[in-house]
């Protein structure tokens, strides 16, 4: 399973998200995560960029917000103690996992 954390990084909100992502994977080594650098409105464009962080998993997001403006900006979750910076590590389980098949 390919896992892309994709950010900028004016917003400081990816470190969170790429420390759980890194508990995920410690767990479950069969999770490959790839952080991607955005940099630039067209490098955002080319790669639907909905803010920082954003996670892609076997190239899907599933905190995806068709509304969401395309773009360098920092992204909000909904997660149980209100809006957020980074989905709970409980939330990204929940993303990566659920996609995760394991094999006797």
């Amino acid at each position: 399973m390919n896992v892309t954390l994709l950010y900028f990084d004016d917003c400081p909100n990816w470190l969170d998200t790429d420390r759980d992502l890194r508990t995920i994977a410690a767990e479950h080594p069969q999770i490959v995560i790839e952080r991607r650098l955005v940099e630039t409105a067209e490098d955002a464009d080319a790669t639907g960029f909905r803010g920082s962080p954003s996670i892609i998993v076997d190239g899907v997001d599933p905190f995806a917000d068709p509304d969401a403006p395309v773009g360098l900006s920092c992204r909000i979750y909904h997660t149980p103690s209100g809006p957020a910076g980074s989905p709970t590590l409980e939330q990204l389980r929940a993303a990566i996992l659920g996609g995760l098949t394991t094999t006797p």
